[in-house]
């Protein structure tokens, strides 16, 4: 499941709100972890020892503020036990259950509470009579570090792809777009990249420097890499306003 983006006027007493976690998502199909896009992760044995045979959805978060973390640890080939020490995977689906999402989230949280196992934790959901209530909830977890929150519908179906079912709230838009090409820097980024070139879903090209530290300029994210970046609004012709790279995504 993905998320589309939430607006005011839309019914909260349908949804169960949670926090969003700036991790990697992760995917358990009974026998090992993946990415959104299928590939393996390579977790430590005593990291999956004892999960269950049975689906679960999540993020694999290393805490607030720390993306960077948990994808270099994620990305290894060779698990690094130390740095999966500081790693936790925030189960919040079983994608396999029939049931609604109201169904599914006392399977989810029995499921967890049977593994035992303090780096595994089922995502805390409650609920939002108002907008102003959830504003508020989305506020405090921004002041601490937090990316926003997610709505879930509690009648949903587990189903893929994007929809209404899934929603995050974040103060600023985002979105993700592949990088096509480098343009080569000037003055002090001479040698280095001075932006990337990326495309939208919807074959929108544009430039991508804002947010890129040196050391990205240096070795930049791939051609054919995902990358999310953020902005505010989009211009006449449809690209995006005050885009600002963040981070490769995991595929």
């Amino acid at each position: 499941m993905l998320a589309n983006v939430y607006r005011p006027g839309i019914v909260l007493d349908d949804y169960w709100i949670s926090e969003k976690f700036d991790g990697v998502r992760a995917y358990w199909d009974g026998h090992q972890l993946l990415t959104r896009g299928g590939e393996v992760i390579h977790a430590p044995d005593w990291f999956v020892a004892g999960w269950p045979a049975v689906a679960m959805d999540g993020e694999l978060w290393a805490g607030r503020g720390r993306f960077s973390h948990a994808l270099s640890t994620v990305r290894q080939q060779l698990p690094d036990n130390a740095a999966w020490r500081q790693i936790r995977f925030m189960a919040f689906d079983l994608p396999g259950h029939a049931g609604t999402f109201d169904e599914r989230l006392p399977a989810l949280r029995s499921t967890v509470q049977k593994m035992g196992l303090p780096w595994v934790q089922a995502v805390e959901q409650v609920r939002a009579p108002d907008h102003e209530t959830l504003q508020a909830m989305m506020n405090r977890i921004v002041a601490q570090g937090g990316e926003g929150v997610v709505l879930h519908r509690g009648a949903s179906l587990y189903r893929a792809g994007r929809n209404d079912d899934l929603l995050k709230f974040k103060p600023y838009d985002d979105a993700e777009a592949r990088v096509v090409g480098h343009v080569p820097g000037k003055g002090k980024y001479t040698g280095m990249a001075g932006a990337l070139l990326v495309e939208t879903p919807d074959g929108l090209r544009f430039k991508l420097g804002s947010g890129l530290t040196d050391e990205q300029r240096r070795h930049p994210p791939a051609v054919g890499s995902l990358v999310t970046y953020r902005y505010r609004g989009v211009n006449d012709s449809g690209i995006p306003r005050f885009a600002v790279f963040m981070r490769v995504r995991e595929e």
